[in-house]
């Protein structure tokens, strides 16, 4: 009897509140919402690069601070759209051309055509250094890379472009993708 009972009145409690809420959305007043405005309304997007980019550097001198080799590398994109993620491996080599050490530069984000901007690899310093081979590569494909004299210095923002990390460089899923330039640099000492 008082499981009927509870049962019924469950029915009822569900009943009632259900035509509660049918009756409030039915007699509050329309309310005016302001139009959708667009974020990008005027701007204009250019999507990455796909594909091969081009992408003009200064050759760095590496310094070693402490136990690391930083190498600050001055780059421009020269390709029509943006470079997405442009990475920079750099493999440290003895003189016997036995893999040492190696680091990673890297931009987080777009580097924008004709823009210039400074990407800093961070290499665990390894005793027997003595050349170095870069490998190239974006988000989206390979990078090919020129080699100019000079370049003026990027412009500060407010958020950083560059960052980078001091783990060593470990093998990529795609090693096709990249460009090597030769290693004709010494270490330092």
């Amino acid at each position: 009897m008082h499981a009927r009972f509870a049962i019924a009145a469950s029915i009822a409690a569900a009943a009632l509140l259900g035509v509660e809420l049918i009756a409030q959305t039915t007699t509050t007043s329309p309310q005016t919402t302001p139009p959708m405005t667009s974020v990008l309304a005027g701007k204009k997007l250019t999507p990455p690069i796909r594909g091969e980019a081009a992408l003009e550097w200064v050759d760095p001198k590496p310094e070693k601070k402490g136990d690391m080799v930083i190498t600050k590398m001055t780059v421009r994109n020269a390709s029509a759209g943006p470079i997405a993620r442009l990475t920079i491996n750099e493999t440290w080599y003895n003189k016997a051309g036995a893999n040492v050490t190696a680091g990673r530069g890297v931009i987080n984000g777009l580097l924008q055509p004709g823009e210039v901007a400074v990407i800093e690899i961070q290499t665990p310093w390894k005793e027997g250094m003595s050349g170095f081979q870069r490998q190239y590569a974006h988000a989206n494909g390979t990078i090919k890379p020129v080699k100019v004299q000079k370049l003026d210095a990027p412009k500060p923002t407010t958020d950083s472009a560059t960052t980078t990390t001091g783990k060593p460089a470990t093998t990529t899923a795609k090693p096709a993708t990249s460009t090597a330039t030769p290693a004709t640099t010494t270490a330092p000492k």
